[in-house]
């Protein structure tokens, strides 16, 4: 399901309904390998339990800013997929956005304006090989159920939402208010865009790229 891309720079020219930004100005065009990315400092004490690694799609609730300290190595490389016009999914995007001009990581953008672009867009994100694919938005949620376990060596953040029956290489970071898990799920009762804030959304993309860096993959990070 892997797409053929053109370089990184001119793939918004040549496909209309993707959009591609940021990232183009640091002269690395991703068309070859880089080191593989490490985590730059330690989670704090109260992020995990450090005796035993969590199990998978198990859900954790670190302690506030148990995260803070970590970030990614230089010239880290993220995807942004992000689906929907609504102010949750903007909320999120803007996070990622600031959180990776905060930490310097190479952030190009993938937008799906309609369903039958859901899943391409996905295999063009997994095509470019980053080190981490972020997901902003519940419409890409049933989408990444179908695609990311055939694809295993690609990690997946998806923010503000979860999936079902997640495999080792999806972590959500999610909030009650939040967790939409799938439309065959339904919406949660307890779902409330009013949660959808600035701050809370940084907090839950930091905690989950911190987890994700620290090798704690396949899991909910809950950030209330």
């Amino acid at each position: 399901m892997r797409s053929r891309l053109l370089p990184a720079c001119t793939l918004a020219a040549a496909v209309a309904t993707a959009v591609l930004v940021g990232g183009c100005s640091s002269g690395d065009d991703w068309s070859e390998p880089h080191p593989k990315p490490s985590a730059v400092g330690t989670l704090s004490p109260g992020f995990s339990d450090p005796t035993a690694s969590p199990a998978p799609e198990a859900t954790i609730t670190p302690r506030p800013a148990s995260w803070d300290r970590v970030r990614p190595s230089e010239d880290y490389r993220v995807v942004l997929l992000t689906a929907g016009k609504d102010r949750q999914t903007r909320t999120v995007v803007s996070a990622v956005e600031s959180w990776a001009e905060e930490v310097h990581a190479d952030l190009r953008t993938l937008t799906a304006t309609k369903p039958d672009q859901f899943i391409p867009r996905i295999s063009e994100a997994i095509g470019m090989r980053p080190d981490l694919i972020i997901s902003a938005g519940n419409d890409l949620v049933d989408p990444l159920a179908v695609v990311t376990a055939n694809h295993l060596d690609q990690q997946f953040l998806v923010v503000g939402a979860e999936l079902a029956e997640p495999t080792e290489n999806v972590t959500a970071a999610d909030w009650t208010g939040a967790s939409f898990r799938g439309e065959g799920l339904g919406m949660s009762s307890s779902y409330d865009p009013a949660t959808f804030t600035s701050e809370r959304a940084g907090r839950a993309v930091r905690a989950g790229v911190a987890a994700v860096l620290s090798d704690l993959t396949g899991i909910v990070v809950w950030v209330d």
